[in-house]
């Protein structure tokens, strides 16, 4: 399997991703609220921050925030999108050289996006960049098998065009991409909150194609993937929609 350059695996999946992703419900940031103290005068950095999902969810409840997006085509969509508040910057850095001040926000955030970072150094990273006392709270839609036939269709469909796919997978078991209680060094904890998006056959397709490891339009699988998409939507639709579940994953902690 190629691997894939974090840095250039959305460039060409941006206007997917923009009209297609979930946001993250509310209760992320109260969880954040009652169980990290954040507050609107927190200054927080989002590392990875793309089209702003997770970023818009702090600059609504007050945040000052700087998104550090290392691909330049998500890192502009996300600028437009969140032009109207002047409470956001944005910066061309990454989560393992932030460019930002050492000591200069409350909080470190990464939605969807730090299974993408070299971990040790991004750790090392986020305990400069932080305020003494501050945290970090990572945030993932993680996208449910089942129980229900759509999502155990669609999921599959999707892992067997895409194996390095690894969206359906709790962060904190094994055969995690990721290392959670090594980041953390210490203790972290986990909330969850029910997610789902209602999808016509556009949306589908578009959802679908803002996943990184699907086959583009021009690979040989492509067709075949869609077709079978088609063929699990017409089987599962209502009205003409389907529903995709997901459970929204909070991982916070202080880094020691």
């Amino acid at each position: 399997m190629t691997e894939i350059d974090p840095r250039q695996a959305f460039s060409r999946r941006v206007q997917d991703y923009i009209k297609y992703r979930p946001g993250y419900p509310a209760e992320v940031i109260e969880a954040m609220v009652s169980e990290c103290g954040l507050a609107p005068h927190w200054r927080v950095a989002d590392i990875g921050s793309g089209t702003g999902l997770l970023a818009r969810r702090f600059l609504d409840f007050g945040c000052t925030v700087s998104g550090v997006e290392p691909n330049e085509e998500m890192r502009q969509a996300g600028e437009r999108l969140l032009a109207s508040y002047p409470r956001f910057t944005s910066l061309p850095g990454s989560a393992e050289e932030t460019g930002l001040e050492a000591g200069s926000v409350e909080m470190v955030s990464a939605g969807m996006a730090f299974h993408w970072f070299e971990a040790g150094r991004a750790r090392i990273e986020f305990q400069r960049i932080l305020a003494p006392g501050g945290w970090v709270a990572l945030v993932w839609n993680r996208m449910l098998t089942g129980p229900e036939p759509f999502m155990q269709a669609y999921t599959s469909l999707i892992l067997a065009y895409s194996p390095g796919w690894t969206e359906t997978r709790r962060r904190d078991q094994p055969g995690s991409a990721v290392d959670l209680p090594g980041f953390f060094e210490a203790a972290y904890q986990r909330r969850a909150f029910p997610n789902q998006q209602r999808l016509d056959w556009e949306g589908l397709c578009g959802r679908t194609l803002s996943i990184a490891h699907v086959p583009p339009p021009e690979d040989p699988a492509h067709l075949a993937m869609f077709a079978h998409l088609r063929d699990i939507f017409e089987r599962h639709q209502t009205d003409g929609q389907v529903t995709i579940l997901y459970e929204t994953e909070l991982y916070f902690g202080r880094l020691v």
